[in-house]
């Protein structure tokens, strides 16, 4: 992973692996200080007595882990939630659920936070299960800034400002139309495995966090009765490949199968992002470019970025794919780009048109640095005369992404009454650095085999994916293309793109419209 900004040393290092860094939005946090309920702003509700799901109620045993026993019970809460949609009472539990291995023996101890409507018919009312990427990233992401029934605002006249976010009512709450169970993997947020030295073997790789996943959401719906409700998967970045194994195993090895899939700013085929080398990843990653220059502009429209995505699959790939230009023919080619890109034709003369978004001299432009996560978020470049990439801060990653831990565990502490002393880890970068990516035969993680099994053998299964225009980690042309070349159910899977970038929901607007499609999708719109 070379020209890598903000990298990790303990990461991989090859130039076509910095997508694997770059698919986590912030770094692991401390505890944030107890402050009260009203100060947050929050829907009303004050805790009640814990009560523990039955997977929280077996015997203390034998522990290869100390941190567990600073887990506390199981605390549910009672809350109220109003908003333009209407108003809705609910239940929130934030506790933990008990993985075991093959032999019965207790093997981790995952947390979650689950928000059930109350008076809702349990058979027909969707219960959805959320988890972010990383893939060793919890999931205060998707928790505070898109779905759950409280939001993380960052300042409007400075969005890049995580020291003044604040936590307020989500007015676009996905509980307006489904029960909420986010969970976070093994080893991130407080969720901990039973035996450490065996955890990389247990949960650390493609495979087994599928399994993981899939087990615990089991459990939870055999605790909470949910068996018969409609069921869906959310995941974000990494956890688009998480949610396309996790639904493979929950398939194959639970015997449940699902009603759909929503994956935001998703990896789905590793190979094809982030590589630099690949004519086919170079037109998948120009689009994003292209609409975040078009931004700037105030020129973007649907029909711009679908001219961006043709040129990018056609003349363009054609191009940087065929034989050598003559000098001639490489300075008008170039030219273009530039123009199209807004970076200047010296830069894209250097990258032979096929741009690097980590390098320092694309990404950094009039003083400004821009981010990989939003191609139109920038702030002002530390290093403007040039730095090696590594030292140079990523605006997103190193910047007001980091908001979402803190303001998770004050949260969860104080008005979900889930205290404790342990650290939340927002990324736990030895569980990124311990990940295996493979599986069977295939050297990195690939989504697309699977999907297209799990859209065979489930004809009613139904999958939205949701990207930004302006994501440079996760472009949403890779997700297009994938969609446009998929031999079996195709009309069961639909893409939407919004203004935004790989946190499509840090935008409010954004965030309205991304509740708004995913209401429609479980309401059975096509």
């Amino acid at each position: 992973m070379s020209r890598m900004p903000h990298r990790d040393p303990a990461l991989p290092t090859r130039r076509h692996g910095w997508l694997i860094h770059c698919l986590v939005a912030a770094t692991a946090l401390g505890v944030m200080p107890a402050r009260s309920q009203e100060a947050h702003g929050l829907p009303t509700g004050s805790p009640v007595a814990a009560v523990a799901t039955p997977a929280s109620t077996d015997k203390p045993e034998k522990s290869d882990n100390a941190l567990i026993g600073e887990l506390p019970s199981n605390s549910v809460t009672h809350h109220d939630l109003t908003a333009a949609w209407g108003h809705v009472g609910y239940t929130a539990t934030a506790g933990t659920l008990t993985l075991r291995d093959a032999d019965g023996a207790p093997s981790a101890r995952v947390f979650y936070v689950a928000y059930v409507a109350d008076g809702q018919q349990a058979q027909k009312r969707p219960v959805s299960f959320f988890f972010n990427g990383g893939p060793g990233a919890g999931s205060a992401f998707l928790h505070l800034g898109a779905a759950g029934p409280v939001v993380l605002n960052f300042p409007t006249s400075n969005p890049t400002d995580g020291a003044n976010a604040q936590i307020g009512p989500n007015p676009d709450s996905w509980l307006r139309f489904t029960d909420m169970v986010f969970i976070d993997a093994v080893g991130t947020g407080y969720s901990l495995p039973e035996k450490p030295a065996k955890a990389a073997a247990e949960f650390y790789g493609v495979k087994q966090d599928g399994s993981a996943f899939a087990d615990a959401i089991r459990i939870w719906l055999e605790a909470n009765r949910r068996e018969r409700s409609p069921k869906y998967l959310v995941g974000e970045s990494y956890g688009g490949i998480r949610s396309i194994k996790t639904a493979y195993a929950l398939q194959t090895e639970q015997n449940i199968p699902l009603a759909g899939i929503v994956m935001v700013s998703p990896a789905i085929e590793m190979s094809l992002l982030g590589n630099t080398d690949n004519p086919v990843s170079d037109a998948i990653l120009l689009p994003s470019l292209i609409a975040s220059a078009q931004e700037h502009d105030h020129t973007l429209t649907p029909q711009s970025a679908d001219d961006a995505y043709r040129y990018a699959f056609g003349p363009y790939l054609s191009t940087i794919a065929g034989p050598p230009l003559d000098a001639d023919a490489a300075h008008q080619f170039y030219a273009k780009v530039a123009g199209m890109t807004g970076l200047p034709e010296s830069v894209v003369a250097k990258e032979r048109a096929q741009l690097d978004p980590q390098a320092h001299d694309v990404r950094s432009r009039d003083g400004r640095l821009y981010s990989l996560y939003d191609g139109t978020v920038s702030i002002a470049d530390p290093y403007p005369e040039g730095i090696d990439n590594a030292d140079s801060p990523e605006p997103v990653l190193a910047g007001y992404g980091l908001a979402y831990g803190n303001a998770f565990t004050g949260y969860v502490g104080d008005v979900l009454g889930f205290r404790t002393a342990l650290r939340y880890d927002l990324l736990n970068l030895k569980v990124n650095s311990a990940w295996d990516y493979k599986q069977g035969s295939e050297t990195v993680a690939r989504g697309m085999p699977d999907l297209r099994k799990l859209l065979a053998l489930n004809p009613s299964l139904r999958v939205f994916i949701a990207n930004g225009y302006f994501d440079l980690t996760c472009p949403f042309a890779g997700s297009r293309w994938l969609i446009e070349h998929m031999p079996v159910g195709r009309d069961r899977v639909r893409l939407k793109v919004y203004p935004g970038g790989h946190m499509i929901y840090t935008r409010p607007d954004s965030r309205a419209a991304l509740a708004h499609d995913v209401a429609a999708l479980y309401a059975g719109s096509p």
